[in-house]
């Protein structure tokens, strides 16, 4: 007879407490059953990636750590959108915000830490935010758009990559920092000036030494005064002055509390059962803020609720590895001399590459590089060893190639311990690379990546994985090309070409037949081969709704507080009296707690809880406005002729049919297009994916524009004289677009790639126009609205209610 489970509750859906659970099923897979609380709408994702998400360098989607179907698949009940707001310590329940109650027999606080905001007046104006999560990103992202001046209050790690993500944004940014020099907790002064000067070479502007002392404006922030009398003048002001555990939870259920929640060598909290780990937890009077000692403290933790044998944590010297800015930078252990101490340096200006090495009783205890970081890894594992370095501080401070006989490859990683960290970011050490190697069959950098999460985020460890591999795998290693995940080296076309060669018309079919080494593929493969299957295929593939992503799967946004957007289709912006009575009565009936315009002219119901969706599609009776899919968004419009005196075409009756032709139609990202009734384009049709502007006798057609982060303004494709050629070459156009970009490449990024010149030879011909034309008719000849499909099919309407009991997201 099986044994009962016992009942594990985590809190905190971050990156400590789930590495924890992870670690936990590998060794003992069936001894919980696990629940997760999360206070954010998503799955488990990579904060440190936050800066490239803001910089528009990575989507949401790709910085997940474990997606849904990881959860779903090892039996863990998730609840996203839930801030656990009481434990009760005798009955073992914790409760959250939205009525959910959970029993435990083992539970595990890993709450995190909040954002530290100056408590200085006018901190509570519009416009000061914090750097701390996905919300910060987009709001960081809206006001990009609208102001241009920011201020980041903060040199540290996290106000460099807020002020280099604004700056990405468009803004002009200044960084106010109290102390003489930046990122003074991981840089000496002469490493933190040249970090300094690059940055400034970048656009980003300094003031140091300086103290904040009240932010100006009236509802809105207009600037910020500092106790010396000056002032800055700033539209947004981002708060980046360190962090602060997240201790309140724990505090009012009894346990005890210093700067975070005290724990002992077992991550154990003083009430029986109830454990912390990550960012909120205290051991030894330390509260540590970096990966890799979080990711030390949940392998214990783990250990400790499998029955494994376990030392126990004892604390961590650490270290940091990063890129800012697109510099490398390196520190670790005490790099600032004390006495009895002796510092070595070594300094190029014109490579820009500074090192520093710091002595104790001839043993290494602290350094710092600066644009050449190689050697970081060596070097730490030196530190954390403090093993004797004398007679070889030349070979240490210059590194390897310096030396007369050069070292040969591997030397560094192979003196390396087994525990050593190699991929910060993701917390892989050293043996879990070389198991993956030498047990797991691994041959290739993108293998490894698969397999272990290694320079799958940052990349700034790829040249030690490398190194390893050449290690373990020898003669075997193969040097392979980047392909569109991890899971293949196939690059989209090859993909694509084969899929057509062999006629394969499963995401199965292709993941066995061209060798995917992870056979359950991954969120960034499956929706790939999920749309080009179906590009490729429109009448005989079956869409795969468990490759697309969430939004997709519900036909509704997702909302930060884990409720849903609902956008009906109004094509053109076009309404009338009896669509606004429906609109309306239904946003009473369900209370839906705003209903907005939105830029793309139409009526977005916010707030929507995910359980009304069907009945809300129903009863609206309309078509799904797709504000969530890679397909068709909007179809733009001004009044042209119909109104306006400047109007020299029907700029909605042609946005009407535009919509009209291409709803429903899947695409490989989102598509929006635009209608402009005369030259002065106030439908913005320049910047969007394709754009019509009325001339007299004709049309412009526009294509390639993006209006969203990465601004960029349309080319002209073509001048046209009727309405029927305005359809033409627009779906030849999509057709094309379908057929040959990349999956999430947009068509901004599309034409970057291929060229304007390409795509006007390849639409050319009148008759391969009508090919394409005939394509893309024949593929939304097959489409219909999915919502028609939950509410007309009784089996997909019940799978629905399935789903919708079993998902949180």
């Amino acid at each position: 007879m099986t044994a009962k489970r016992k009942k594990l509750v985590l809190v905190g859906n971050g990156m400590a407490g789930v590495r924890t659970v992870e670690h936990l099923l590998k060794l003992a897979p069936e001894a919980y059953e696990i629940t997760i609380f999360g206070a954010e709408p998503y799955p488990n994702y990579n904060r440190i990636m936050l800066s490239s998400v803001l910089a528009g360098g990575s989507s949401m989607e790709e910085i997940i750590i474990n997606d849904l179907d990881w959860y779903a698949g090892n039996g863990i009940t998730l609840h996203t959108g839930h801030q656990v707001s009481r434990i009760d310590r005798e009955a073992r329940i914790v409760y959250s915000d939205q009525g959910i109650a959970a029993e435990y027999d083992e539970l595990i606080l890993a709450t995190g830490s909040n954002p530290f905001m100056l408590p200085i007046p006018g901190a509570e104006k519009e416009g000061v935010i914090a750097f701390r999560d996905i919300k910060d990103c987009e709001r960081m992202q809206e006001a990009a758009q609208k102001y241009k001046k920011a201020l980041v209050i903060g040199g540290g790690l996290l106000g460099l990559e807020a002020a280099r993500g604004l700056l990405h944004l468009g803004m002009e940014v200044s960084v106010v920092h109290l102390h003489p020099y930046i990122m003074e907790r991981q840089l000496d002064e002469t490493a933190a000036n040249m970090l300094r000067k690059e940055l400034e070479a970048q656009g980003m502007k300094f003031l140091l030494s300086k103290q904040s002392e009240a932010i100006l404006g009236k509802k809105r922030v207009r600037g910020l005064r500092f106790s010396d009398g000056d002032t800055a003048e700033a539209d947004l002001i981002v708060m980046a002055v360190g962090i602060k555990p997240n201790v309140e939870l724990a505090k009012e259920a009894g346990i005890s509390v210093n700067r975070g929640i005290v724990v002992n060598d077992y991550m154990e909290t003083s009430i029986p059962g109830i454990y912390a780990v990550g960012e909120c937890a205290e051991h030894r009077g330390i509260a540590y803020g970096l990966v890799a000692p979080l990711y030390e403290q949940g392998a214990v933790l783990a250990k400790r609720l499998a029955g494994a044998v376990t030392e126990g944590y004892g604390g961590s010297v650490t270290s940091t590895k990063l890129k800012v800015s697109g510099v490398d930078v390196f520190s670790g252990g005490q790099f600032t001399e004390q006495p009895g101490t002796r510092a070595l340096r070594y300094q190029d200006e014109i490579d820009g590459v500074y090192k520093k090495l710091v002595i104790r009783d001839d043993k290494l205890i602290g350094a710092v590089l600066f644009g050449d970081t190689a050697d970081g890894a060596m070097l730490f594992s030196l530190i954390k060893k403090g093993e004797p370095v004398a007679g070889r501080e030349k070979e240490l401070l210059l590194g390897f190639s310096a030396q007369a006989g050069t070292a040969p490859k591997g030397s560094r990683v192979k003196e390396m311990a087994d525990d050593e960290i190699i991929c910060g970011c993701n917390g892989v050490s050293k043996a879990v690379i070389a198991d993956a190697i030498q047990t797991g069959g691994c041959t290739s950098v993108g293998q490894i990546k698969a397999c272990t999460k290694a320079s799958a985020s940052c990349g700034g460890c790829k040249p030690l994985v490398e190194e390893l591999l050449e290690l373990y795998a020898g003669d075997n290693r193969v040097t392979v090309k980047e392909g569109i995940c991890g899971c293949t080296t196939l690059s989209r076309d090859e993909i694509v070409a084969e899929i057509k060669r062999m006629e394969l018309k499963t995401i199965k079919e292709v993941m066995h037949v061209l060798d995917w080494s992870n056979a359950e593929g991954c969120s960034k493969c499956r929706p790939s081969l999920n749309y080009y299957l179906g590009m490729l295929w429109p009448e005989e593939y079956a869409d795969e709704k468990e490759s697309r992503f969430t939004n997709e799967r519900y036909h509704a946004n997702i909302q930060k507080d884990g409720t849903y957007s609902v956008v009906p289709r109004i094509y053109g912006g076009v309404t009338s009296p009896a669509e606004l009575i429906k609109i309306a009565e239904v946003a009473a009936k369900y209370d839906v707690p705003m209903v907005k315009f939105t830029g793309g002219q139409r009526l977005d119901l916010l707030g929507v809880k995910k359980e009304d969706l069907p009945n809300i599609w129903e009863e609206l009776d309309m078509p799904s406005g797709h504000a969530y899919g890679k397909t068709l968004r909007t179809v733009k419009t001004c009044v042209g002729s119909t109104f306006c005196r400047f109007g020299t075409q029907d700029s909605i009756g042609m946005g009407i049919r535009l919509e009209q032709a291409f709803e429903r139609l899947n695409t490989p990202a989102k598509v929006k297009l635009a209608v402009s009734g005369c030259p002065r384009n106030c439908a913005e049709a320049t910047i969007k994916d394709f754009g019509v502007v009325a001339i007299d006798g004709g049309w412009e057609l526009h294509v390639g524009g993006n209006g969203g982060v990465h601004v960029r303004a349309t080319d002209l494709l073509c001048v046209v004289k009727t309405d029927d050629e305005v359809l033409e070459w627009a779906s030849a156009f999509l057709q094309y677009y379908r057929e040959t970009a990349a999956w999430n490449e947009r068509t901004a990024q599309w034409i970057e790639r291929v060229g304007l010149d390409h795509i006007k030879a390849a639409l050319e011909s009148p008759e391969e126009r009508q090919a394409l034309k005939e394509r893309i008719e024949k593929t939304l000849s097959l489409t219909s609205d999915p919502w028609k499909q939950i509410i007309n099919e009784p089996e997909l309407r019940k799978n629905f209610e399935t789903i919708r009991q079993t998902e949180t997201v």
